[in-house]
């Protein structure tokens, strides 16, 4: 027969059972419907913004290694999808000339085609691992590091590579580059919806994975096709882009026939009546009141772009539940010196 426990080591196994059943239960239950429940990260999530676009050229597969190595919760990226149907990750509907070298290799001197109008074949011609000498973007990344021969990856295998290096723990945030404003550069929210749902499938990250969206025709589509998939609904009032819109006659252009003035004006209460588990804003529109409604609401919040160590550490003191940023090196050490758990790292060597 095993050994008699002391009274002290009882407890302290009745403690320790109890406090594994209250975080398995946090995990599976935090605060919303059972969709939600199996795609959240149970701790704070820690979104590296297009891989780590202030480290590293952005949505690259190197990119992406960067990040895992650092250490993130959840890879966010963008996506979009050639005129062959291949989804590939990239921000832009076009081109961009800021970060793009042509198969001859200089760099576009303008906008270059659409994703939409090129095979993935032709796209794979296009270099996307440096910045501009003297652009705005490379006088907004001082630190990226530059590299040569980066082509657009497909979905595939950036998910492929992410589920390899990470033992498939790895979480996934992924945007559709979609816009009502212009409805010739990206597919149909139906086709492009559904497009996305089966890659995250067939790469078996479903349940870790959130799709989200400026403008929410697609996350209405995924939403209805795969309740396991978790939806983040991105907004922002600025003047750069506004997808609210606000006293607007009728519903906004972007938020698939809701209008927020049917909900005195409550962000929250539309993204909830949208049907949505994570309201992602712009961190300077975050409004204290909109935050707490958000919270009784059940709805994760996990505020972009968030660069600078204070606002991360405001942030942080006010509750919400994670934070994207092109630098998830500085998210760490914020973490880090506030005593939270860090995620993982996955470097690519393994060491």
């Amino acid at each position: 027969m095993p050994a008699r426990l002391s009274r002290s080591s009882r407890v302290w196994l009745a403690v320790t059972a109890v406090l594994a059943g209250l975080t398995l239960i946090s995990y599976l239950v935090p605060r919303g419907d059972t969709a939600r429940n199996q795609t959240m990260p149970s701790s704070f999530d820690l979104q590296g913004h297009r891989g780590a676009r202030g480290l590293f050229p952005e949505n690259s597969l190197s990119g992406f290694e960067g990040a895992l190595a650092l250490g993130v919760t959840t890879l966010e990226m963008d996506v979009g999808m050639t005129r062959d149907g291949v989804l590939v990750v990239h921000h832009d509907q076009r081109l961009n000339p800021d970060r793009t070298r042509g198969p001859d290799g200089a760099w576009l001197e303008d906008p270059g085609p659409a994703l939409v109008e090129l095979e993935f074949a032709q796209l794979q011609g296009y270099d996307v691992g440096r910045l501009r000498p003297e652009s705005k973007s490379a006088r907004r990344f001082p630190e990226q590091e530059g590299r040569d021969g980066v082509s657009v990856p497909s979905l595939d295998a950036v998910l492929a590579r992410a589920e390899a290096l990470s033992g498939g723990t790895m979480h996934y945030n992924i945007e559709t580059k979609i816009s009502p404003l212009a409805p010739a550069g990206s597919p149909a929210p139906e086709v492009f919806a559904a497009a996305l749902v089966t890659a995250v499938r067939t790469a078996g990250a479903a349940g870790r994975t959130t799709v989200q969206s400026f403008d929410w025709r697609t996350l209405k589509v995924a939403q209805d096709l795969a309740p396991e998939i978790a939806t983040a609904y991105l907004t922002a009032e600025q003047n750069w882009l506004d997808n609210i819109e606000r006293g607007r006659p009728g519903a906004s252009r972007w938020t698939a026939g809701l209008d927020v003035d049917a909900f005195d004006g409550s962000v929250p209460r539309l993204i909830e009546q949208a049907g949505g588990q994570v309201w992602s804003p712009f961190y300077r529109d975050l409004r204290e009141a909109d935050l707490r409604e958000a919270r009784r609401l059940g709805l994760e919040v996990v505020p972009y772009t968030v660069n600078d160590p204070a606002d991360m550490a405001a942030l942080i003191e006010r509750g919400i539940d994670g934070i994207i940023t092109d630098y998830p090196d500085r998210l760490r050490g914020v973490m880090a010196e506030k005593g939270m758990e860090l995620p993982p790292a996955f470097p690519a060597g393994g060491g």
